[in-house]
């Protein structure tokens, strides 16, 4: 499922390395009597968080044989600071793909001190990602610009296109044939009981953002028993995974870009660009038209143009700068800020490669996508009628899936009955994981908690600023409290307001960003 998850500059992992025993076996300590360390934990701190702990863990590539070929795990940890600990908390980004290592010291130090300072914050590297070993780059530079036209207004561009998702498919399948079969969300909620094993604690807390509330909910599906609390803030719909779940994102994608428009449109006399929402919507599809034809600074072509867009989706605090790039090359010709948005916002590095290879290798492998591309060139015209602004570029993201070398079991029904309170998040208006997904969750997991951003449209809510959601979440975190209500919501919480334009001291940094989850990012998921 398309989402944008953080790029975190990965602390250096220097640590020693200790191999975990079958995922499931039974830590003998408790929150109260911890056993030796399993794991040997340095400091890899950075300027942002210089607590921060690194160590790595050797799990199996396939859990079901517990003594067969070892993969390695990239670890971190903001370590308890109080004497009697609350235990683990995992946390995971997103993705698939997303590196967590430094959402480990994100969460320490956006947590107030009086929580944070009962657990030991850790994040991880899943496999295939990032210092995890081995890491997965199945084609570098295969968002490379200038791609073609995502939208296949010729059977030449739809060819052009499919022969890049066989490509890609076909490379994974010959770098990592022994590996694609081991990569998935099962597999890796494997990983996550391996690490609280190695803790020496039998339950843990989690915290996951997106894909990682997915992550979530199949480890408490798999593992009720060792679930101490557990935090979904932004949630996947676990019951379209991931064909469906793709469509239904490009509906919402779109009437996020619209309200971009609409947020446009009331500052005219900053963007003069009118204050016809429609008509600014109009000139964006003018301008993408004439950088199919030319692309802006040898980079930005249709294509590219749809991927520096995308972010603002995820996190209106882009709105500003994407207003000012949209506006230089639509009313003084100027495209260079258009190009500097685009190296900023869509652009993948080395890391983001690294986050698309897991990202399909794991959503081509957990669910059954179809084979016969006819199916995905009718749905994804019918949704481009109705939402054009990502469904092609969306269906091309997924497209290797139709030609994945490994075949898909049936994904797993995380109904449950058998956790204590789970504490959701939702905005109604999120793009990357709509809001149905929150709802269909809440009904699955009895007892579980819903808190509801009203009118909010970001992705990843909590720990940015919006104070009502992260009382929620400290309370939670410290004593297990949910708020209850009377209906299908428990709480609701209103929305942060929108962005102002651009100051000119701030519009010197186009990087700038609300929390460590809305980062510059290259893949989603």
């Amino acid at each position: 499922m398309r989402q944008r998850a953080a790029v975190l500059c990965a602390a250096a992992v220097v640590a020693a390395t200790v191999t975990a025993g079958p995922a499931d076996a039974s830590a003998p300590g408790t929150a109260d009597t911890v056993p030796a360390a399993r794991l040997a934990w340095k400091s890899c701190g950075t300027t942002d968080y210089p607590t921060l702990q690194c160590a790595s863990l050797k799990v199996p590539l396939d859990h079901d044989d517990p003594h067969g070929r070892q993969i390695t795990l990239a670890l971190s940890r903001v370590k308890h600071t109080t004497k009697k600990s609350l235990g683990p908390l995992l946390v995971n980004p997103g993705g698939p793909g997303g590196s967590g290592l430094t959402l480990a010291g994100f969460v320490a130090s956006s947590l107030p001190k009086a929580v944070a300072s009962r657990y030991d914050v850790i994040g991880f590297d899943p496999r295939g990602v990032g210092r995890s070993r081995p890491a997965l780059n199945c084609a570098p530079g295969h968002f490379d610009a200038v791609r073609p036209d995502t939208v296949p207004a010729t059977p030449a561009t739809e060819r052009a296109g499919l022969r890049r998702a066989k490509a890609f498919a076909a490379a994974c399948g010959r770098t990592y044939a022994s590996v694609l079969p081991y990569i998935d969300t099962v597999q890796t909620v494997r990983d996550m009981d391996a690490i609280r094993a190695a803790t020496g604690y039998r339950q843990t807390a989690y915290f996951g953002y997106s894909y990682g509330t997915y992550l979530g909910a199949v480890y408490a599906k798999l593992f009720p028993q060792r679930v101490k609390r557990m935090v979904l803030d932004s949630i996947v719909d676990p019951t379209g995974v991931w064909y469906d779940d793709n469509l239904a994102q490009d509906y919402a994608f779109n009437d996020r870009h619209r309200a971009l428009m609409s947020w446009i449109a009331k500052y005219d006399s900053t963007y003069r660009l009118g204050k016809d929402p429609e008509r600014i919507e109009a000139k964006w599809y003018a301008m993408r038209g004439a950088l199919a034809k030319k692309p802006a600074g040898g980079k930005v072509g249709a294509s590219e143009l749809e991927d520096t867009f995308i972010p603002g989706g995820y996190y209106n605090g882009y709105w500003p700068y994407l207003a000012e790039a949209f506006a230089a090359y639509v009313n003084d010709k100027n495209a260079d800020p258009l190009v500097e948005a685009y190296e900023n916002f869509g652009a993948l590095d080395a890391s983001g490669d690294n986050g698309y290879s897991v990202y399909t290798s794991v959503q081509c492998r957990d669910a059954g996508w179809p084979r016969d591309w006819k199916q995905w060139h009718k749905d994804t015209w019918e949704v481009y009628g109705k939402a054009p602004f990502m469904a092609w570029n969306n269906a091309w993201y997924n497209a290797p899936c139709a030609f994945w070398p490994t075949d898909a079991p049936q994904p797993l029904n995380i109904a449950n009955g058998k956790l204590p309170p789970v504490l959701l998040f939702q905005a109604t208006n999120d793009a990357a994981t709509p809001y149905e997904g929150g709802v269909t969750v809440h009904r699955m997991l009895a007892g579980s908690s819903l808190v509801v951003e009203e009118g909010g449209g970001n992705h990843g809510i909590t720990l940015s600023g919006n104070a009502c959601l992260d009382k929620h979440l400290a309370n939670y975190l410290s004593d297990g409290t949910v708020p209850r209500g009377a209906g299908e919501i428990d709480a609701v919480c209103r929305k942060l307001p929108d962005p102002k334009p651009l100051t000119s001291s701030k519009a010197a940094s186009p990087a700038a960003r609300g929390s460590a989850l809305h980062g510059l990012v290259g893949f989603r998921g």
